[in-house]
């Protein structure tokens, strides 16, 4: 099964229908499986005089409040439905994070089968349980959580109806841009470990070699933010991926799916025809004449190996040439 790469284009759309529609057509084109917005009504994420993260203060505005930046990111019920026709005929997948309880009724009326959950959430019991009863597939991110918390939201999607075996969880870290210090990609093996269930990876570093070694640990999902400009102005630009490095990142993980293979160790079809050219065989290393005993001093290794193969090495030394050999000719 391939992996499942979201394009997250969150709300770099900057409140623009337009910019939207122009990330839906790079995300298609570059090759991703659903490219994934947010919803959300300012009034009920946010205590109105919230102060921005940090991270936010840098790439915005950073004496507006929370509440004034992303009310003006919002999209209304009219566009989601616009934006989902869209993405029906570019040929991706729409996704949208909800963050808050009307929001997941929109996004379930609008028949969303995948929902994502954001790690601000993972510690909201209420808004996990609303999800949870709704028993589709479920993308859980776990930024700034520790393993217990969550095992916790495992447990309230579990017993609030979904099937585990629908829920995915992905590693991640809410820091724009992540250091590469911070990425602890080996927590992903120990929540796949220890909770037993499907993981992927959320990322949020600069580059795309996260990403990849991801995958090659064993992601089956990847979601990474992108952008048409990182210079655009808005809070999640810059720790984004521009068009040409969301296509390279997607076409690098399909090659490392192919490169994975299987566990069997054999020689693959491409390499077997270079087996008798690089292997050797046993060969002459100066005239032998018939009944004569052959020894180190008389036989050697050499390519090409469609002869008698070293490893019977010592079978051969100490028997008697049962005929006459020049220098060169394989035993």
């Amino acid at each position: 099964m391939s992996v499942f790469i979201i394009a997250e284009a969150g709300v770099n759309h900057n409140g623009s229908v337009d910019l939207a529609k122009q990330l839906i057509d790079v995300a298609s084109d570059s090759g991703a499986n659903a490219v994934k917005f947010q919803t959300f009504k300012a009034e009920n994420l946010v205590v109105k005089n919230t102060q921005k993260a940090e991270y936010q203060k840098q790439t915005t505005n950073a004496s507006e409040s929370q509440f004034n930046m992303i009310k003006r990111l919002e999209l209304d019920v009219e566009t989601h439905k616009e934006l989902i026709a869209y993405c029906q005929e570019k040929n991706i997948i729409f996704l949208s994070t909800p963050f808050d309880h009307d929001s997941i009724n929109l996004l379930n009326d609008l028949n969303l089968q995948i929902f994502k959950i954001p790690s601000g959430e993972i510690t909201n019991l209420p808004y996990l349980r609303h999800i949870g009863k709704l028993n589709k597939e479920v993308i859980l991110s776990t930024g700034m959580s520790n393993l217990q918390e969550v095992e916790d939201a495992l447990t309230v999607l579990i017993s609030a109806g979904t099937q585990k075996n629908n829920i995915t969880v992905l590693h991640a870290n809410t820091m724009y841009p992540t250091p590469m210090r911070d990425v602890n990609l080996n927590a992903m093996l120990t929540i796949q470990k220890e909770l037993g269930v499907a993981v992927g990876y959320s990322d949020h570093t600069l580059g795309v070699e996260v990403d990849i070694a991801a995958v090659a640990m064993g992601a089956s999902i990847i979601e990474k933010h992108f952008t048409l400009d990182k210079t655009m102005n808005g809070p999640d630009h810059k720790a984004s991926l521009e068009p040409e490095e969301l296509k390279s990142m997607v076409a690098s993980i399909r090659n490392i799916e192919k490169a994975m293979g299987n566990s069997e160790k054999k020689p693959s079809p491409s390499e077997s025809i270079n087996i008798e050219v690089v292997r050797k065989s046993i060969v002459a290393s100066q005239d032998i004449k018939k009944g004569e005993v052959l020894t180190e001093r008389n036989i050697t290794v050499k390519r090409p190996g469609d002869g008698i193969s070293p490893m019977k090495w010592d079978s051969v030394i100490g028997s008697i040439a049962v005929k006459s050999y020049n220098s060169d000719d394989f035993i």
